[in-house]
């Protein structure tokens, strides 16, 4: 299985994700601050690790610079609930997914498994294709979910997972509406209390992701009240 990296300067955080983890059948190294992670990945590379922004002597947006300077492996980062400038920082870095602290760990080993199994289709390993696994076209839009791949009008848009799911929900099934209620079980599971400004907040995010690549990008409709539907154009 994996090797996956665990960087966060909370003892308690180390301990318990790490039993989760290996539990699931990961091998799992820790550390408690940037620069020990650092060191260690120099001497041998995990295949994934979570990273905590705010630690002591070394960061985690400094970490992560140093490893996108030698590697491509998945990152997801742990944010506190008030670090959305962080979180748009550390994804314009290169990170692909951030989990907001107090987390469910269901909910961060379902996001690991869904970027080691993009790494392994990437990479050309043979992974078995789901229901939920196959490309959707739609328009302009192609999705493929095994290889984590989103293009509007042939042009690559790079979504964070929860931004891809999202999208992918409502595409599934254009021009039925999905709930603010529905889109959060999607994006994260009944062990995470989610209010639906954040659901509103992720569809903000992806629609402005998606007019990187078309400026009258138009296919996500807000129905105010009600939700939100995906109208294939």
């Amino acid at each position: 299985m994996a090797t996956i990296a665990l960087v966060d300067d909370d003892r308690n955080i180390l301990t318990s994700v790490s039993m989760t983890l290996e539990a699931e059948g990961f091998d799992v190294v820790t550390y408690n601050d940037g620069q020990s992670a650092l060191d260690g990945f120099n001497k041998k590379m995990p295949d994934m690790a979570v990273l905590d922004i705010k630690m002591p002597r070394m960061d985690g947006m400094d970490l992560l610079q140093r490893l996108r300077q030698k590697t491509q492996i998945p990152v997801i980062f742990l944010t506190s609930k008030d670090d959305e400038i962080d979180e748009v920082l550390g994804l314009r870095m290169g990170a692909d997914d951030y989990v907001k602290k107090p987390f469910s760990q269901r909910l961060l080993v379902e996001r690991i498994r869904a970027l080691l199994r993009r790494q392994d289709a990437i990479a050309g390993k043979d992974v078995a294709e789901t229901e939920q696994d196959k490309v959707i076209e739609r328009g302009d839009l192609r999705m493929d979910p095994l290889r984590h791949s989103v293009s509007w009008k042939g042009k690559e848009v790079s979504l964070t997972v929860t931004e891809f799911l999202l999208l992918q929900a409502l595409a599934q099934r254009p021009g039925f509406v999905k709930s603010r209620d529905q889109l959060m079980d999607v994006a994260y599971d009944d062990q995470v209390y989610v209010d639906d400004r954040t659901i509103d907040s992720h569809i903000k995010r992806l629609r402005k992701k998606m007019r990187t690549a078309d400026d009258n990008f138009s296919a996500i409709e807000t129905l105010y009240g009600i939700g939100y539907r995906y109208n294939e154009e």
